[in-house]
């Protein structure tokens, strides 16, 4: 299942770049990381392209372009500001893009303790409270549709509590390991007996947040990376890194930043958070990336309590 349709490597990267972009012919490329939908690949020290290598996440790579672009310097904690726009060929099947790189690392690497993630927590509820604003979800939304697009509602069915109970419960199962599943099974039946949002709480969200997406360096926030789900829904989505990211003073720093939420949107919060880091700690355990698992296990652990 962690098999892209198309795969793309360093010389296939390094020749489509250099024909479309002379500017950059003759930097090196390397491969920086891969996701289950992307791969990202680094063109010198300053720039990293995002290559679709699975079909199905197409639709959401058109949507992250557009909305990065309508969205790029709003925030003070940067995100991707796409400079660079690739166009399909005969070996790159879908369009693709580079963006400057931003500094940090993920905080699923960083080995940050959870005492010393304070900073960081309220530089990402501050940055959340502008997100979910309503103002910039209708502004956004008129915006994609002068180009002709339409940004979905909840595509992932994250705010759905049937469907991400089961699937919550389906990403613990391939874990394996029993203890984990028992501490989020209180979370999972509590969130299973609430009725869907309704849409007139939908905002503009990441779609994503989890602990490879936030970026870290010196104990600061320094970007909010992959947008591929951007999209229009509950703010329980987003508020996943509230409780799979943060804990203890780090996640009160955070709501204090970033508002009241209710407790229905918490323990709606909580179960997207264990869904999304189950699978998380899954793909790390296949692609034998370890700090993230570990960190995608500690993040579920969180979620919990």
């Amino acid at each position: 299942m962690w098999t892209p349709d198309v795969v793309i490597d360093e010389r296939l990267a390094r020749a489509v770049v250099a024909q479309q972009f002379p500017e950059l012919a003759g930097l090196p490329v390397r491969v920086f990381d891969a996701g289950w939908d992307n791969l990202v690949v680094a063109v010198g020290d300053a720039w990293l392209f995002r290559f679709v290598h699975r079909e199905i996440a197409l639709p959401g790579a058109r949507h992250e372009l557009a909305v990065l672009r309508h969205l790029a310097d709003r925030f003070e904690v940067p995100i991707p500001h796409p400079r660079w726009l690739g166009s399909p060929t005969a070996e790159v099947p879908w369009p693709f893009w580079g963006a400057r790189a931003l500094p940090g690392v993920e905080l699923a690497r960083a080995g940050v303790e959870d005492a010393a993630r304070g900073a960081v927590a309220r530089a990402a509820g501050t940055l959340l409270r502008a997100l979910h604003a309503p103002d910039l979800a209708r502004e956004t939304t008129a915006a994609l549709a002068r180009d002709g697009l339409t940004l979905r509602a909840d595509p992932n069915r994250r705010a759905d509590p049937t469907t991400v109970t089961a699937r919550a419960r389906a990403a613990l199962a391939d874990l394996g390991d029993p203890a984990l599943t028992a501490d989020a099974e209180g979370v999972l039946a509590a969130v299973e007996r609430l009725p869907p949002p309704g849409p007139e709480a939908s905002v503009l969200v990441h779609g994503d947040l989890h602990v490879r997406h936030l970026l870290v360096a010196d104990g600061r926030l320094t970007g909010v990376i992959d947008w591929g789900d951007v999209a229009l829904a509950d703010p329980c989505v987003d508020l996943m890194a509230a409780y799979g990211a943060f804990d203890g003073a780090a996640r009160a720093a955070f709501l204090d930043a970033y508002g009241d939420v209710p407790e229905d949107r918490a323990l709606r919060a909580r179960a997207v958070a264990v869904r999304v880091h189950a699978s998380l700690a899954h793909q790390a355990g296949v692609d034998g990336l370890d700090a993230v698992h570990r960190e995608a296990v500690a993040a579920i652990r969180r979620a919990t309590r």
